[in-house]
């Protein structure tokens, strides 16, 4: 699998950096397979319930969220260790054949289960395509000029948090294109981008790569599926099943023994190991990792109500949502970019991810005051704010993270990173919305009984006496609230004290967010900020090859060298005599 052979001469190894033209040619293909990835999760999220009534499995649909958040999580440190081992574009282009692969098969799912089946393929194709992405961009481009390419990467997220509610919302919308329901031409998109992204990887992606040999980890890989797997599906289901039944505490028990077995795997498997012990002895990567959890938890749990504010508190249908994200996506763009050229220019990074984290911080207090009168354009002021701390953070630790490792580690390390976010975001998401569904009622409720006193409430619910019921079913913790489309068919006076309830549940929420943000600040305060290495990855493997090579020649030369261990004084001379004949 390798893309080189064994043990070149030094003389193959590349005299040179990429240049900017090389770099941008590759970049085309990472950023096309990084779309796919990026596109898919927004545009079957908006579209999941459509997905869900047509195959007649509305009570199933977040298993097709699970089985996809499984296995792209759990293959991410897969892909890494591997694409160290044996080169990055087998990988990626496997990657990118499989997350197609995946899409073609959920395009034609018959029911939920088998849709849930497909998107499991899909996630393992997923896991591949975010975390080897920075990692070629670290094997081409030196630190030091790193964070500006890395913002095109930035620019992909924000975009597809725009542009994948608007498609999803468009295609879920149509009940029939081309002879084929709506919904599942969301799958179909993704085949020709994909195919496009196949062609130009394989046409670009040409890294020099040293396959060293090793031994796999398949116990530290097994153990690492016991851990997740039952940690990811509590993550999803616990709020249905209880946090404390029996389901639960199974999966809880799991999780604790794949865990316990993965660190011993880990200790066991040293430098083979899938994600050697080692590494945590970097205070960088230690950081990096614990930063990008912690902060994964507060932004992905921010991220995850901005929509439910936009659709259930303002109305704003999925592809409406979408484009009021459009401050996020500019918020971003803009703040990679500035940092990212501040950091080529200067080579310091230490102080983006600090004033990230503030900033997110900040954002999240000012979120927790928007209540449901709060004007839009306040809301989407904010949401720029919330982007710019995004931006500021997410390249610099990867950054950071990959200029300390050793070269030869990248893919462990970027995809490390990667991995920690995720967990962060999965156990963030779990948690927030846990808490705002148990908040939620007693706050609606709350809400109800002080509207119900009012002139307009009153002479509204006498105007719409068929809408009664529908209050009382939401105001006593009914079932409807599994449903929030009854809120577009009630009066506007009506519907006004469940929206108020509904944001002040979301109003904690972010308050917590804010505060755990608080803590991802601290922990970021004590990032090592290393000078930034003038060479790509490539180039500093190369050169460990080439020093690696003239050691061992100088080894071998010295260990064949005629010796003598014999004290006599005339065969020493003889010796010499041979030798200066020779």
């Amino acid at each position: 699998m390798s893309s080189t052979a064994a043990a070149p001469p030094a003389a193959s190894a590349p005299t040179g950096a990429f240049t900017h033209r090389q770099i941008m040619t590759i970049l085309s293909g990472l950023l096309l397979g990084m779309f796919l990835a990026a596109l898919d999760q927004t545009v079957v999220s908006t579209a999941i319930r459509t997905i869900a009534d047509d195959l007649q499995g509305y009570s199933l649909q977040a298993w097709a969220t699970t089985a996809f958040l499984i296995t792209s999580t759990i293959s991410t440190p897969l892909y890494g260790k591997l694409s160290d081992i044996y080169g990055r574009k087998p990988f990626y282009l496997f990657a990118i054949a499989v997350f197609v692969l995946g899409s073609v098969l959920c395009a034609f799912a018959w029911s939920m289960y088998s849709l849930a089946a497909f998107r499991a393929v899909q996630g393992i194709g997923a896991g591949g395509l975010m975390s080897l992405a920075f990692a070629i961009l670290g094997d081409i481009v030196p630190p030091r000029e790193r964070s500006r390419y890395q913002a095109f990467f930035m620019a992909v997220f924000g975009s597809s948090s725009v542009l994948g509610p608007v498609i999803g919302g468009v295609l879920a919308g149509q009940s029939s294109l081309l002879g084929l329901t709506g919904w599942r031409w969301i799958f179909f998109v993704n085949v020709p981008l994909g195919v496009v992204a196949l062609f130009v990887v394989a046409r670009v992606l040409h890294i020099p790569h040293v396959r060293r040999d090793h031994r796999i980890d398949w116990w530290g890989a097994a153990a690492l599926v016991l851990a997740l797997v039952p940690m990811l599906i509590v993550a999803e289901q616990g709020r249905e099943w209880g946090w404390g039944s029996t389901s639960s505490v199974v999966c809880y028990a799991l999780a604790a023994v794949g865990i316990a077995a993965f660190v011993v795997a880990e200790r066991v498997m040293g430098d083979e190991a899938l994600l050697p012990p080692r590494m945590f002895g970097e205070r960088t990567f230690s950081i990096g990792i614990v930063s990008s959890f912690i902060v994964g938890m507060g932004m992905f749990g921010g991220m995850l109500l901005l929509p439910q504010y936009l659709q259930v508190v303002k109305g704003s249908s999925p592809t409406v949502a979408g484009l009021q994200t459009l401050p996020l996506m500019l918020g971003i763009m803009s703040a990679a970019a500035v940092s990212g050229r501040i950091t080529s220019t200067t080579g310091r990074y230490k102080i983006f991810p600090v004033i990230g984290t503030a900033v997110l911080a900040v954002a999240l207090v000012l979120f927790s005051f928007v209540g449901a009168d709060t004007p839009l354009v306040s809301t989407m002021a904010i949401m720029l704010l919330f982007g710019m701390g995004l931006g500021l953070n997410m390249q610099s630790v990867i950054l950071a993270v990959q200029n300390a490792v050793n070269p030869r580690d990248m893919g462990v390390a970027t995809s490390s990173v990667t991995f920690f976010r995720q967990m962060g975001g999965t156990l963030g998401a779990a948690v927030f919305l846990s808490l705002l569904f148990s908040l939620m009622l007693g706050r609606i409720a709350t809400a109800f009984t002080e509207a119900s006193s009012t002139a307009a409430f009153k002479e509204a619910l006498a105007a719409n006496p068929d809408q009664a019921r529908t209050l009382q079913s939401v105001t006593s913790g009914g079932g409807s609230l599994n449903d929030t489309s009854f809120l577009n068919t009630l009066d506007d006076v009506l519907a006004h004290p469940f929206r108020v309830g509904f944001s002040s549940a979301m109003d904690t929420i972010f308050l917590i967010a804010a505060g755990i943000m608080v803590v991802g600040f601290l922990v970021t305060l004590f990032l090592p900020e290393k000078p930034l290495r003038a060479t790509a990855g490539v180039q500093a493997q190369a050169e460990d090859a080439a020093q690696q090579a003239a050691d061992g020649a100088a080894a071998a030369v010295a260990a064949s060298a005629p010796t003598s261990t014999t004290p006599v004084v005339e065969e020493d001379d003889d010796d010499r005599r041979v030798g200066a004949s020779r």
